[in-house]
């Protein structure tokens, strides 16, 4: 009786927020390892993460775009954004089970990482039970972004808080009223929303506006400078803590 093929490992790779020298080792041996090489991609595009690791991509892998249906920074709760998200995780998660069910790793690209607001918790929640799983964790895109600031983020016992900015306008309000420092994130069409808050809180003075943190178009400003009605995907805004502080 033949042995049955042993089944592949699934890798969730962190690639940190864009800036290729940012990618931990354990990432890049992943990589390097792995026959299948997937990542998630607007349909028709090559996508972020697979463009962070462009110089790193051996050859002869089997590449495996993961294209969204959606991508619109809508509340995640609203039933249509929801169902198409669902439907669209459970094909990828099959594709993924494919080449692991014949035995070839494959190791999914995460921008930032792959634990903290990311598309690979969706497959992983789906294979996890099935198969061998390795998590490489990576930079943030947060920590990316306050680093270009260069003003430290949390002072003492500075609560940090991380909102994301598709919450209503009563809630996002009430959440940063009580932060003693705070990221918002999943800005776009939300912009004005979010800085409408930060004005009725009095605290736009303390918060910075960074666009492509890490990368090579990278724009850091003050919220105050931050003059246009939208902002591009990858678009953070940050309010660092002002508390106690060692003399």
């Amino acid at each position: 009786m033949n042995a049955l093929p042993k089944k592949g490992r699934l890798y969730g790779v962190g690639l940190g927020p864009g800036d290729p020298e940012l990618i931990t080792l354990k990432a890049l041996n992943a990589i390097k390892s792995s026959p299948v090489i997937a990542w998630f991609a607007k349909a028709g595009r090559k996508g972020h993460a697979r463009t962070i690791v462009e110089t790193y991509i051996p050859q002869g892998v089997i590449e495996l775009p993961l294209y969204y249906p959606v991508t619109t920074e809508i509340p995640f709760d609203h039933p249509d954004y929801n169902d198409a998200l669902a439907r669209f995780y459970d094909e990828s998660a099959t594709e993924l089970a494919t080449h692991l069910d014949e035995g070839r790793d494959v190791a999914l690209l995460c921008e930032g990482d792959p634990l903290f607001y990311g598309s690979f918790m969706h497959p992983y929640m789906r294979l996890k039970d099935r198969y061998e799983v390795t998590i490489c964790p990576g930079v943030t895109g947060m920590s990316g972004c306050w680093t270009a600031t260069g003003i430290p983020m949390t002072w003492g016992d500075d609560v940090l808080s991380v909102l994301p900015g598709t919450l209503p306008r009563a809630e996002l309000l009430r959440r940063l009223k009580m932060a003693d420092a705070a990221v918002i994130m999943k800005i776009g069409k939300n912009f004005q929303k979010i800085r409408d808050v930060f004005d009725e809180l009095k605290l736009t003075d303390r918060a910075f506006y960074i666009e492509r943190g890490t990368m090579v178009n990278e724009r850091v400003m003050p919220l105050t400078s931050m003059t246009e009605g939208a902002a591009p995907y990858f678009s953070i805004i940050v309010m660092p803590g002002n508390g106690r502080r060692p003399q």
